[in-house]
């Protein structure tokens, strides 16, 4: 069996001023406390699916995995690092990853 590439994170304890800069480089996302979210509506269930099998790739290559509600042809994507109870590095990496996905960025 292959061992799967781990991309290497810093952690970063970011201030307000860190946070902000990084939420300028993202499309349509929105802070919500600890965390950045962002809703995604599809034309049916299999395309919503698809996609959020693309996500689950994004999230599987960097070893950082958002929380996702699927429901029909709606998406929502929440990113934050659980075990910092905080953003760091890793959340923006994934997000603008899924921006790419999306065709948004």
């Amino acid at each position: 069996m292959q061992k799967a590439y781990v991309p290497h994170f810093t952690i970063i304890d970011m201030n307000i001023g860190e946070i902000q800069q990084n939420m300028s480089q993202l499309k349509n996302w929105a802070l919500e406390g600890s965390s950045i979210v962002k809703d995604y509506s599809f034309n049916d269930f299999k395309q919503a699916l698809n996609f959020v099998n693309k996500v689950g790739d994004i999230a599987e290559k960097n070893n950082h995995h958002p929380s996702i509600i699927l429901d029909y042809n709606f998406v929502h994507i929440t990113l934050s690092t659980h075990s910092e109870h905080t953003l760091t590095d890793k959340d923006f990496i994934v997000a603008k990853e899924i921006d790419i996905l999306d065709g948004t960025s």
